[in-house]
């Protein structure tokens, strides 16, 4: 009907310009409709008896009828541009993934079926049709194959390489046939970017269900891949559903259940996230399996399990405690940390001027002179807290010592408020003043003050797991909350840029940074203003244990950060269809200083494949580091064991794992993914069409403004729809006429 009364499509009319062809000044045609406005009003004054409101309605048909004469005598006209016929080259690009090509009815099938009906049969009437199919690549074909290639969909990949061949050929548009499903990381935003410059509209076709109604999936899973004996992973774990009100979620440790948990799945989210704890009681490799019940009927259940690899060393972190007298804090702390199979606190107090006394420490010759005396010794340590203890007690090389242990050696270093703490010891004008997340106080009036204040998570208090006092992160706020009051915090000074703050001090509706830290260098320094979290033990119950919980967390957070001389590091431990394996080594020597003439080499144990070796190079920047890039073909578990020499000796040693996965990918986001098709279509200039409305798609493609294109004016000014709108304007005038008996 639209191409009947305008002689021309909708897409002509879409993508066209409109003007007016006569050449005459449109202020000619504005005072027409002027003199016409005038003479209008005039006949109908005359004829004032049949009413104001019908002499209105006569004026607004007759003024009609003359507006559009005017706007036929000034000749519009339809400027449009569309491809040359049979001058330009048109794409066509299915998706030929494991999540297109499966089932009894694929949807890859089902699609091509709807665009051999409705599509293609009209687009190769106009230009030549190219046809390709994918999987990780883009690959010319004459027909479909039969299976995918790769269990990988690169959904980005494969456009940008059928859109190179636009430097060729005059490629006038792509259509992509897709659920969606990427899973190759090949659509983030930089990939986009240069898919929209190619300057070719791509026009996406969906295909597949918006959403799984009967489907349960384990969408994510996020834990820590390294950790200490004695530890409790915190895993964050994220299912998607739809319908479903609660899912039964267990996690597996080789063949033995280590946790298991109902998740009640929050209605209309779509996505609910968790957290679980597995206790981790033994060292060595952990190959954890997180699983989701299937649901009565659920077809794809290969989507209800992760795998996550965690190392735990044998090895204990170490923290070093310095306390310059006795106070409650210190026996409060060290009581918190008594019997954590994971971490080691070594504290000294100084009992008298030039006596220290010493906890914790590993032989009588640990710390037998006080404070250690140069870096190497300090840096045997993973993480330092000082509390009560004045600058003026260290000497030049300890300072410079202690500032580098942040910035050279990485490790965390925390500084508590106390009567010679913070800017009240003089903190505030040592070297280490410069590392630290805020300017402390240099003034001579003390910044310790007595006063009840609340402590109170911020934001990204809540966000971090230093912080949660509670088995799920939504009732965290409220154990917070009830913690007794302290009683003194100390100011902290003006925070420096990069600082942030995890605890507020609140008092009287005022709040002032209490937990603040940055990263600097390597590693991280904290400050807390307070010299009195040991009311929350004495004010509780014996049983009650967030303050031990608390010290536990943020001191194994301190040193969990402090790399080792001699690291081998993954981007992940579980690699799901990808055989590639980055690597990379960072070798130190005792000042943790780089060693950039080693020898790095690596075996590669294998359960299901021959085992292999392969030696690292040098990056060539003085900065010790040495990678590769490893080939796990075979799925399984492989162990990494590094090992660096310098001539006949071994400078060290480290040994990681990771989890090689086959056909994992496509079994997850197994529905269609309309809103980054329709974000590709936007992107490019092109639509998003569903199967079931094609119609309109070869016109689309015609009018396309890539390729060879040719510009062409219609005439508007004789289409029927403006002769029936003339008719329509003076026969409305004449049968109300007729009707008021005014003729």
């Amino acid at each position: 009907m639209f191409e009947l009364l305008l002689e021309h499509s909708p897409m002509a009319f879409r993508t066209g310009e409109l003007s007016l062809a006569r050449g005459w000044p449109l202020l000619w045609m504005w005072a027409a409709m002027a003199v016409a406005l005038v003479l209008v009003c005039w006949t109908l004054w005359r004829q004032r008896h049949l009413g104001l409101w019908r002499c209105g309605v006569l004026a607004v048909l007759q003024l009609s009828f003359i507006a559009v004469v005017l706007l036929a005598l000034w000749r519009p006209v339809l400027r449009v541009q569309h491809i040359r016929d049979q001058g330009n080259v048109v794409a066509l690009l299915v998706d030929a993934s494991p999540s297109m090509t499966g089932g009894a009815k694929p949807r890859r099938d089902a699609a091509l079926d709807a665009l051999q009906v409705a599509v293609l049969p009209a687009v190769q009437r106009s230009a030549s049709l190219r046809r390709y199919e994918f999987t990780d690549h883009a690959r010319p074909i004459d027909a479909p194959a039969a299976a995918p290639s790769m269990p990988v969909t690169r959904v980005g990949t494969a456009l940008r390489e059928v859109l190179q061949s636009a430097g060729s050929v005059p490629l006038a548009a792509v259509v992509l046939v897709s659920d969606g499903a990427e899973n190759g990381d090949s659509l983030d935003e930089a990939g986009l970017r240069a898919i929209a410059a190619a300057g070719i509209p791509v026009h996406t076709v969906g295909v597949g269900p918006l959403a799984a109604s009967n489907d349960l999936e384990l969408a994510q899973v996020t834990v820590d891949e390294d950790a200490a004996v004695g530890d409790t992973l915190r895993a964050q774990v994220s299912i998607a559903h739809q319908q479903q009100l609660s899912a039964r979620l267990r996690v597996y440790d080789g063949g033995q259940l280590r946790a298991a948990l109902d998740v009640a799945l929050r209605p209309g989210a779509g996505l609910t996230t968790t957290t679980v704890d597995v206790p981790l009681a033994t060292a060595g490799l952990h190959d954890l399996r997180f699983e989701v019940d299937a649901l009565p009927g659920e077809t794809n259940v290969a989507n209800n399990t992760r795998s996550a690899v965690v190392d735990v060393s044998a090895r204990r972190r170490s923290v070093l405690y310095v306390e310059g007298e006795p106070r409650w804090e210190y026996k409060f702390i060290r009581r918190a940390m008594e019997g954590d199979a994971g971490l080691r606190l070594v504290s000294m107090v100084r009992a008298t001027p030039n006596r220290w006394y010493r906890q914790g420490v590993g032989s009588p010759q640990e710390l037998v002179s006080g404070f250690p005396a140069d870096a190497a010794s300090l840096f045997a340590y993973d993480a330092v807290v000082i509390g009560s203890l004045s600058a003026a007690t260290l000497n030049d090389v300890q300072h410079a010592a202690l500032r580098d242990f942040v910035d050279r050696r990485g490790g965390g270093l925390l500084m508590l408020g106390a009567r010679d703490g913070l800017g009240d010891g003089g903190w505030g004008r040592a070297p280490v003043a410069q590392v630290l997340p805020a300017a402390l106080p240099v003034s001579a009036p003390p910044t310790l003050m007595v006063r009840n204040v609340r402590a109170r998570p911020t934001v990204y208090g809540l966000e971090s797991p230093l912080l949660q006092l509670a088995a799920s992160a939504a009732d965290t706020p409220a154990r917070w909350n009830g913690l007794p009051l302290l009683t003194d915090v100390q100011s902290l000074g003006a925070l420096r840029p990069g600082a942030t703050v995890l605890l507020e001090a609140l008092a009287n509706g005022v709040a002032q940074p209490l937990l603040v830290t940055q990263r600097y260098g390597r590693g991280s320094s904290w400050l807390l203003g307070t010299a009195s979290t040991w009311h929350w033990q004495m004010r509780l119950s014996h049983d009650d244990g967030r303050h031990g919980m608390f010290w536990r967390q943020l001191l194994h957070g301190l040193a969990a950060g402090a790399p080792q001389q001699i690291s081998l590091r993954i981007p992940q431990r579980v690699f799901d269809d990808q055989s590639a394996i980055p690597v990379e080594a960072e070798i130190l020597d005792a000042q943790f200083k780089p060693v950039n003439d080693a020898v790095v080499s690596i075996d590669m144990a294998a359960e299901a494949s021959a085992n292999s070796s392969w030696r690292l190079v040098p990056s060539g920047r003085g900065d010790g580091r040495y990678s590769t890039t490893l080939n796990a073909e075979a799925p399984g578990l492989y162990r990494l064991q590094m090992q660096a020499t310098r001539g006949k000796q071994v400078i060290g040693e480290a040994t990681t794992h990771l989890r090689r996965n086959s056909g994992v990918r496509e079994a997850f986001g197994d529905y269609q993914h309309q809103a980054m098709l329709q974000r590709i279509a936007a992107l490019t200039g092109g639509r998003y069409w569903q199967l079931d409305d094609l119609a309109d798609l070869p016109e689309a493609i015609r009018y396309s403004h890539a390729g060879r294109i040719e510009q062409e004016t219609f005439d508007l000014w004789n289409v029927p729809a403006l002769f029936l709108l003339l008719l329509l304007l003076k026969s409305g005038e004449w049968l109300l006429r007729r009707a008021w008996g005014r003729l």
